[in-house]
Formats: C-alpha cells, structure tokens, sequence
C-alpha cells in the first residue's frame, strides 16, 4: 500500500467540468479524511472511502470539514486556494496520510496528502496544518 501526494485527476477534470466550487459564495463544503498506512491514495483516487479510513478517539468516519482560509486567488500564471489547520483535539489517532474531497454526492476527490510516516497522538492534539496560502506553497495550485 502507499499514499502518495498528489492533486486527483478526476479533481482535475471536475474543475473544467465546472463540478468544484471553491468561491466564498459556494455552498459545497470540503472535508479531509485521515488514513492508515494500509491505504492506497494516489492521482487515481476517485472519492473518499472508508477502506483504511484511521480510527481512534476523538476521530469520525468521514473527517472534518475545512474551512478555505484563501477563496481562489492568482498570483502570475498560478491559481490557488487554501484552507486553515483542522485539529481533532485531545486524539488518539495514528495516520499516515489524509484526503481531501467534496462532500455530498459521490464524494469526489480534490488531493492526497502524504505525512511522510505515521503521525501518532495519544490523548492529545491531532493537527493539519496546511503550507502558505501562496502562489509557490498553497495546497491546491494550477499553474
């Protein structure tokens, strides 16, 4: 198994099927689902799933919602959006990756993050936190 960071290819085709709205007048919601080492999450990943979903106190099947800290912005020939840190507070979760997606209908995929290793709380702060809402950092970029 293996996560690997990425943006989804079907997240890419959403975007110019006009499927994924990320403006601050938008009513879809995005979300972020944490994974075991046991997941494959990769650019063909589709939807979220529970199959290898994390588990453990203080977490819910299905993840949190994300809240956009940067509604879509350009700098230069790139466009980008962002979202602010999401914490599941006083936790006991181990996760090696997480993935983010839409909410509602079939829960498509947006982008896979990678942890780089198993990130482990116990009884205490699992946080995400998300890079510079930039044209050179932020999570989601088209260039």
């Amino acid at each position: 198994m293996a996560i690997t960071q990425i943006t989804c290819t079907s997240f890419k085709k959403a975007l110019l099927d006009g499927e994924m709205d990320f403006s601050s007048n938008s009513a879809q919601t995005y979300k972020i689902a944490l994974y075991t080492n046991a997941a494959t999450l990769n650019a063909a990943t589709t939807a979220y799933t529970t199959s290898n979903e994390a588990s453990g106190t203080g977490y819910v099947a299905g993840g949190k919602d994300l809240v956009i800290s940067t509604t879509p912005t350009t700098y230069g020939t790139t466009a980008y959006v962002s979202f602010a840190a999401i914490v599941w507070p006083t936790s006991s979760i181990t996760a090696r990756g997480a993935l983010i997606y839409q909410a509602g209908g079939g829960t498509p995929s947006v982008a896979v993050l990678d942890f780089g290793g198993d990130k482990v709380t116990s009884e205490s702060d699992f946080k995400v936190t998300f890079p510079a809402a930039d044209a050179t950092n932020a999570i989601i970029r088209i260039a």
